[in-house]
């Protein structure tokens, strides 16, 4: 599959915003851009001049063009200044939706008002817009004053922004992001929120003070589809786009005597432009009151080092005390599916062994007989982490090791201050069914920079034949299973693991 990304948006003069922006932004994370030309504007960095359509059979004629040999993996929409334009649009977004073997994901920034101030749209475009365009589209980027717009909405508190976004979806679009940076919530925090009407997410990052912002919009909206055409899921992307964006902004630069526009610095990686993920929903370690204020959880016992070596996660307690008398010094007790009395021998004669080799042993999922018999520490997937009692966890001074898959999934782990975070799946694996596609060494190696400073585990799929590659990445632990267990010499396979791991 391709990673085509259309943009349909003006042509910006001062090359800050519109196409211009659009497809810097695609080229500069790796997406194939392409571009549809909706108007072209007259503009510098105060104000803009004329704002121009293109002809309706010049429109049409770039859109089918690109349909026949190019379709997109993911349409951005920018400014559309003509009314007739928007129903073009709409019919030829349906069209594909029903037509193509892959339905593109579509994301409109509906940009109407310049930064500068100025209007660029037809009059009476807004009531079309909102009839005939938001239910072709599957994430919709609005500011404040675009909320204002077209949900009749005003956001006011942290409170407005969630009825803001059901109002929009209940319009037809399939989620919303409402972007925060121009609404002072809190001088000191920029809020974007993130809804699909079941699912919510807050991002937030310190507000940039004395930064130029021409392009912000289309900058933020074109990563996420960028992103997205490189198979990340929604959640990831708008975390990297947020990223990418701060960077951006960190080094605009004024061109004019006007506002300057965002830079485009590349794949975000340093880990002060990333933003902090909150579930407004959930109690889990932050929590996110109606002023936007984040309330630190405690967090959990640090091991004793960030580099846990050789992490072997095994089904039985036999298979733990063998890698044990061969001075394995971290790993995990994971029995699936049974009922915690069929376990409890099992995790009380585990938590022993491991006290007796001075070893790091993580029970997986089993906090409550963890705590009750004073286990080490705790392993839990992603889906654990909003019903296990992280609190109780923490004051009973046990370890916390939690799974992530992407970005999101990583920061999001990242403040409830675990004491490690598991890294995967790596590469195919045949122990458990996975919710998502391999991420891989070069994603792994984003995610070891990343979290640089706390313990990583790697993990899924991992053998001796890929472990050398695996720990170039930066990570502080390889977790294994069946590279140990259906080893024919299980002494041999740990003694090459430490070694690659030294």
């Amino acid at each position: 599959m391709n990673n085509i990304v259309w943009t349909i948006a003006s042509s910006d003069s001062s090359a800050g915003a519109g196409i211009q922006a659009d497809l810097l932004t695609f080229h500069d994370l790796g997406a194939d851009g392409c571009s549809v030309i909706s108007a072209v504007t007259a503009q510098n960095s105060l104000s803009v001049k004329l704002v121009e359509s293109v002809s309706e059979k010049m429109f049409t004629q770039q859109l089918a063009s690109l349909a026949e040999d190019m379709p997109a993996k993911v349409i951005k929409i920018g400014l559309i200044a003509s009314v007739e334009h928007v129903k073009i649009l709409a019919q030829q977004l349906a069209l594909y939706k029903q037509t193509w073997t892959h339905k593109p994901f579509v994301i409109y920034d509906p940009v109407a008002v310049a930064s500068t101030g100025d209007d660029m749209t037809e009059e009476g475009i807004t009531a079309v817009i909102k009839t005939e365009l938001l239910p072709q589209i599957d994430l919709l980027t609005p500011n404040a004053n675009e909320v204002l717009s077209l949900s009749g909405h005003a956001l006011i508190s942290g409170e407005s922004f969630k009825p803001a976004a059901e109002k929009l979806i209940s319009m037809g679009c399939g989620s919303v992001l409402i972007k925060g940076g121009h609404f002072e919530l809190v001088d000191e925090v920029a809020l974007d929120y993130w809804s699909d009407g079941v699912r919510e997410i807050a991002l937030t990052s310190p507000r940039l003070e004395n930064v130029h912002t021409h392009g912000t919009g289309c900058t933020l909206a074109s990563a996420i589809a960028a992103t997205m055409a490189l198979d990340y899921f929604i959640e990831d992307a708008l975390v990297l786009a947020k990223s990418y964006l701060n960077q951006g902004l960190k080094n605009s630069k004024a061109l004019g005597v006007g506002e300057g526009s965002v830079a485009h610095c590349g794949w975000p990686t340093d880990r002060a432009d990333f933003p902090e993920v909150v579930l407004p929903e959930s109690k889990i370690g932050y929590e996110l009151d109606l002023q936007g204020s984040l309330e630190a959880g405690p967090g959990f016992e640090p091991c004793d080092t960030i580099k846990l070596g050789l992490y072997p996660v095994l089904d039985s307690v036999e298979w733990l005390e063998r890698v044990l008398k061969l001075g394995v010094k971290t790993l995990q007790l994971r029995i699936k599916d049974k009922q915690p009395e069929q376990v409890e021998q099992q995790i009380i004669d585990a938590i022993a062994l491991g006290k007796k080799y001075n070893a790091r042993l993580f029970i997986n999922d089993y906090w409550e007989l963890a705590i009750k018999h004073d286990a080490y520490g705790i392993h839990l997937g992603q889906e654990d982490m909003d019903v296990a009692d992280l609190p109780m966890i923490a004051d009973a001074g046990l370890r916390l090791g939690l799974s992530t898959h992407g970005y999101y999934e990583m920061l999001r782990a990242r403040q409830l201050k675990p004491s490690y975070i598991a890294l995967g799946h790596i590469f195919e694996t045949q122990t458990k069914d996975m919710p998502s596609d391999p991420q891989g060494l070069t994603r792994l190696s984003k995610y070891a920079n990343l979290m640089s400073d706390m313990a990583t585990v790697a993990i899924g799929g991992i053998n001796l034949e890929r472990a050398p590659a695996v720990w170039q990445c930066g990570v502080g632990s390889i977790a294994v299973v069946t590279a140990i267990t259906r080893a024919e010499d299980p002494k041999q396979v740990i003694e090459r693991f430490n070694h690659i791991m030294q």
